[in-house]
């Protein structure tokens, strides 16, 4: 019955939205913070006010409605639907709670995989073969790597790449180069938190996500990291 022509038809549906070695302070209670270094420390006094009650409320998709999207499908065209749409799901998600890291464990109580409506939902191992799909490339018939495991084998915690590190990097240059930062010396704080940084959509980002993001400009000989942890600086070429 899950896989008849019905349920392949609810599940076909597109959404309507678009789609490590620490654990840092969230602003999602969905993370289990670890703070090691003073730039986090300080992040996380600036974030304090910020709620949860403060963020307006998520626009679930239609497939969320129906109980059939919460069991995994045999059939093969419709798991890819199904896997599609978990996909597009979880990273909108992510992106309107500003959340980087999932902790599997405690999101599948959330309402992320729990319908509280329906009393249906994701179970944990289900949860994790979706981000196994979402971690895997488009090559290799999975998600675009719009998910990767931090804890290995173990696979409990994910980064979710509603936009991956590259695409953070590409924006970052295309605002160095508008707001004339090149050759100019920033500090990581700065980046996340300062106030000519307010308008980016990486404001108030995870730190490790910032720095992967650096990284990558680097590597393209486009930045220089430099300072010691919790105290980075950047320049930008």
């Amino acid at each position: 019955m899950c896989g008849g022509p019905e349920v392949r038809s609810v599940l076909r549906t597109n959404l309507t939205q678009p789609s490590g070695t620490e654990t840092r302070q969230p602003t999602s209670p969905f993370f289990s913070p670890v703070l090691t270094t003073s730039l986090e420390q300080s992040l996380i006094l600036v974030k304090m006010s910020t709620t949860l009650e403060s963020i307006p409320p998520f626009k679930y998709p239609r497939a969320y409605t129906f109980p059939a999207f919460f069991s995994l499908q045999p059939n093969s065209t419709t798991r890819q639907n199904q896997m599609n749409q978990w996909s597009d799901l979880i990273q909108s998600w992510c992106r309107h709670h500003r959340m980087f890291k999932l902790s599997l464990a405690e999101a599948v109580a959330s309402p992320l995989f729990y319908n509280s409506k329906l009393h249906k939902q994701l179970n944990l191992a289900d949860a994790r073969t979706v981000l196994d799909w979402m971690a895997k490339g488009s090559e290799e018939g999975g998600g675009g790597k719009r998910a990767e495991w931090i804890d290995g084998a173990n696979k409990s915690t994910a980064w979710i790449w509603w936009k991956r590190p590259e695409e953070w990097a590409g924006i970052m240059v295309d605002w160095v180069e508008s707001t004339g930062q090149k050759n100019i010396v920033l500090t990581v704080y700065e980046l996340l938190e300062g106030e000519a940084t307010t308008s980016q959509e990486w404001h108030g980002m995870d730190v490790d996500v910032m720095l992967r993001s650096l990284n990558v400009l680097v590597k393209q000989g486009k930045a220089q990291v430099f300072g010691s942890e919790g105290q980075e600086g950047v320049k930008f070429f």
